[in-house]
């Protein structure tokens, strides 16, 4: 779980674009951030062993 003033923090608008820090939208989490989905890996695997995200299937080889 992320402070309350780093969520405050990315949620201004930065000065330039390129300032602009990826958070997961469910934890604000910072790191190991997954694009596609838009949330860190812990809420991921979460979210992908309850069956909430579609399309999403534990892979086993």
């Amino acid at each position: 779980m992320a402070k309350t003033s780093q969520i405050i923090k990315s949620q201004r608008k930065t000065k330039y674009p390129s300032q602009t820090y990826n958070r997961c939208h469910i934890c604000h989490r910072a790191r190991s951030y997954i694009r596609k989905f838009k949330m860190c890996r812990i809420c991921f695997r979460k979210l992908a062993l309850t069956g909430e995200l579609p399309g999403v299937t534990k892979s086993s080889w």
